[in-house]
């Protein structure tokens, strides 16, 4: 392995590492709040979930034999979104990776925006986009929300936020502490809600946004792991309910039966496909397509968009292999491939 695939790696790595004691700092500067059943006064966590990865098994995966894809320097999609300027009814697209734009009732959200060449705490390094985005930042529509699921690179775009910011000062709604982490790309805590885990905040026509829980971590360097709160997204209007999961393992499952039994009908799940090689590192933070073809049976959605995948390469499968695992867990289930695709940049869906 040359220098830069070794930096490249690494980097993609440390945007992945678990949680561990030895490395991680005893204080907290994002935030401060009442003991609960997911923050213990420093750290947020996932009751009953397994540790996280180590240092040494981080160094395992990047230098051990477990084979590593390689991946084109350009995979570009054959889709091209220029959406409209509002849409009445459910409009979702997926912009790229994670991020999507979402029109409803009128309202433009966008949900983890990340319109940068890399996703990595570095501009000359790191993972990199083999996928421009599937609506240029230009074609965007007034933007009115963005909504955050937490720290990581991959998800949380500081140099999009403050673009994002600078054209159109939307709402932004994020986990606790994430306000911190962007005070002065935006301006300052207050042009941010953040909330806890179970809280909703209403954003006009009829929309409300719920928070609700996921089986990930947090970070954005190596000494405040879980100093942040992550989550999942509801998004519900009249007749409309759309459930956005960010990253997540898939744990006891319990978190999307929660949201079957709390929202009742789900018309849309985004769910991420991707990132999940080896599975020995990759399990309690990413599903594999299998596990996703479960959280839709276990949320109970009518239709499912997968994503997370085939723009930034983060872990070791190849670009096309979540697609075609996710076809074989699909026929596995008795489940239509009509109902649960694996997106590409550009590609929509709408009610």
């Amino acid at each position: 392995m040359n220098r830069r695939n070794i930096l490249k790696w690494t980097l993609g790595g440390l945007a992945l590492l678990g949680s561990g004691t030895t490395y991680s700092s005893m204080t907290n500067p994002y935030y401060s709040g009442p003991v609960s059943d997911h923050f213990d006064g420093t750290r947020f966590f996932v009751p009953n979930q397994p540790p996280l990865n180590s240092i040494s098994s981080l160094l395992s995966w990047q230098f051990g034999n477990d084979p590593k894809a390689t991946w084109p320097a350009l995979a570009q999609s054959p889709y091209n979104d220029e959406p409209p300027q509002r849409f009445t009814g459910l409009r979702s697209t997926l912009i790229g990776h994670a991020s999507f734009l979402v029109q409803v009732n009128g309202l433009n959200i966008l949900i983890d925006p990340l319109y940068s060449e890399r996703a990595s705490p570095v501009s000359f390094a790191g993972p990199k986009r083999v996928n421009p985005p599937g609506i240029a930042f230009e074609k965007l529509p007034p933007i009115d929300v963005v909504l955050i699921t937490h720290g990581h690179y991959d998800h949380f775009d500081l140099t999009t936020i403050g673009r994002l910011h600078q054209k159109y000062k939307p709402r932004i709604i994020c986990p606790l502490g994430n306000d911190a982490v962007m005070a002065s790309t935006i301006g300052g805590r207050e042009n941010a809600t953040a909330l806890d885990w179970r809280q909703s905040a209403d954003v006009g026509q009829g929309v409300k946004v719920h928070l609700v829980p996921s089986f990930h971590w947090s970070a954005r360097g190596l000494t405040d792991r879980k100093k942040t709160l992550w989550a999942s997204f509801v998004i519900t209007a009249p007749n409309t309910t759309l459930y956005h999961i960010g990253d997540t393992g898939y744990g006891d499952g319990r978190f999307s039966r929660d949201v079957a039994t709390q929202f009742g009908r789900v018309d849309l799940v985004h769910i991420p496909i991707g990132a999940y090689e080896p599975r020995w590192f990759m399990k309690e933070q990413h599903v594999n397509p299998a596990e996703a073809v479960q959280i839709f049976q276990d949320c109970k959605a009518i239709r499912a968009i997968g994503h997370h995948w085939g723009t930034f390469q983060l872990t070791n499968e190849a670009i096309e292999q979540p697609q075609s695992d996710l076809s074989v867990a699909l026929a596995n289930a008795n489940i239509s491939a009509n109902v649960f695709e694996a997106f590409k940049p550009g590609q929509s869906f709408s009610l």
